[in-house]
């Protein structure tokens, strides 16, 4: 049966008609467009202690203490605004008054388009609240990045989002699918742009976020996630500003010797760049929405088996919704203008000289090049080796049509793509193999992957492991 939403109206009033929910509001940047719903929707006394904006920049420093680096639009802002908010109402509401009462503490802190509509604006926004009266709070922080062309539009869509957020958290805090969803509800996916969510506290104890951050891509929420090896989300202008970025795509499913070789040898090539600061370099182990969707939908289990292997071998994981690599080009360069690297195998790069791949494009593969190359770019290729023609694949023999041998042909003059050298002991490993072998309990699969690896595989029983049977001898 399909969900009925409820109007932002309905659910700001539900909210407001319920006498055990109270709770402050504090806003910064975007003026007070979440707390207007429920001051517009009636009964509003019952439910807002106090609504403020803190707006000039000393103010807001002498009531949440200044930033370290001067944003006042930061994951660190809305979570010190939250604590203050949150630990007065505690502090000055009175128990014994309401003894049944659910406190929460509502923060944003946001900024809009320009008035030259060049930048479009970016926020955090958070809400700590308690599910019954008296437990420990729990807490939710988003980052968004409003899409429309108007300041007041954007605004408006704000304050929806935000209603959406206080919401859920009252009444579909127990349904992490739900409530994702319904932070949408009434609101156009063309519209806004979530690209983190944090979910933490008791009411929260069996989410794992990096689910949560796998299904802001599969919903169509935002293109891309990264989260770092301990597992936490990490938004991504945090991660990657005006960093050297060095990416590697791939199934690691499992992740194998040779993923690890190939990243390896391309970092070696990589750090001997002039242009690239070993200091202030981010390395990437990129999944695509389309890898994971290979067998049907995607496989939640799955995704964080590979997800927990490369993060026991220390890796930063992305899952993006770019199977170009041009896009994927075009989305990294928005955080950072520094050189950028790709390593990928013989046949990711007989993809990117496939025509097919670009007739959704007016100019064609020029047009997707002219993206790709006008970025700071260059491509690592790992050699790949037929054992049935006894050849080693390398950028110098690699079989492109001859249509467009004259591009690939510059590029290479021009020292975009680069050869590796690579350990031929593992060439001949492949994912699929291993992974076959792993599920049907053979033998010999050890080997192929990175020390330690093999046992996490088993200790877990990761990727459907299954242990050898013995043979009983009569």
């Amino acid at each position: 049966m399909e969900r009925v939403i409820p109007t932002t109206k309905q659910k700001a009033l539900r909210i407001n008609l319920d006498q055990h929910i109270y709770g402050t509001f504090a806003e910064i940047g975007a003026g007070q467009e979440v707390v207007r719903h429920f001051f517009r929707a009636g009964g509003a006394s019952g439910t807002i202690a106090k609504a403020m904006s803190a707006y000039d920049k000393d103010f807001s420093d002498a009531i949440y203490g200044a930033e370290e680096h001067h944003r006042y639009v930061c994951c660190s802002r809305v979570e010190k605004m939250i604590d203050h908010e949150y630990g007065l109402i505690v502090e000055r509401i009175s128990r014994e008054k309401r003894p049944d009462t659910k406190f929460f503490a509502f923060s944003n802190t946001v900024t809009t388009i320009d008035y030259r509509k060049k930048y479009k604006g970016h926020g955090w926004v958070g809400v700590r609240f308690q599910s019954e009266a008296e437990a420990d709070p729990s807490e939710v922080i988003l980052h968004i990045h409003p899409l429309e062309n108007e300041a007041g539009l954007q605004q408006e869509t704000i304050g929806i989002l935000g209603v959406n957020l206080i919401y859920a958290c009252f009444f579909y805090a127990d349904d992490p699918d739900l409530f994702l969803n319904s932070l949408y509800d009434n609101i156009d996916l063309d519209k806004l742009q979530l690209d983190t969510i944090i979910m933490r506290g008791p009411d929260f104890e069996n989410v794992d976020n990096r689910l949560m951050s796998l299904k802001l891509v599969r919903n169509g929420m935002t293109n891309a996630v990264i989260f770092s090896p301990d597992g936490i989300m990490q938004h991504p202008a945090d991660l990657l500003y005006k960093k050297n970025i060095l990416t590697i795509r791939g199934s690691f499913r499992p992740v194998t010797k040779v993923n690890m070789d190939m990243i390896l040898k391309g970092y070696e090539e990589f750090v001997k760049d002039k242009k690239v600061d070993k200091e202030n370099l981010q390395v990437i182990f990129e999944i695509t929405l389309n890898n994971l969707l290979m067998e049907g939908d995607v496989d939640e289990q799955d995704f964080l088996d590979r997800a927990d292997i490369l993060c026991s071998l220390g890796q930063t994981v992305m899952v993006s919704n770019y199977r170009k690599y041009y896009k994927l080009a075009e989305y990294l360069s928005s955080f950072s203008r520094k050189r950028m690297g790709f390593i990928m195998g013989i046949d990711h790069m007989q993809e990117i000289f496939n025509e097919k791949y670009y007739r959704n494009l007016n100019g064609g593969m020029l047009e997707a090049f002219g993206i790709f190359f006008t970025r700071d770019v260059k491509i690592y290729l790992y050699p790949f080796f037929d054992k049935k023609k006894d050849k080693l694949f390398t950028s110098e023999n690699l079989d492109v049509h001859p249509r467009v041998k004259p591009l690939y042909h510059y590029l290479t003059f021009n020292k975009r793509v680069i050869d590796l050298k690579c350990n031929k002991e593992v060439l001949g490993i492949f994912s699929t193999k291993v992974l076959k072998m792993i599920k049907k309990g053979e033998s010999g699969w050890e080997t192929m992957v990175p020390t330690y690896v093999d046992m996490i595989i088993k200790k877990n029983k990761l990727f459907g492991y299954k242990e050898k049977t013995k043979e009983v001898k009569e």
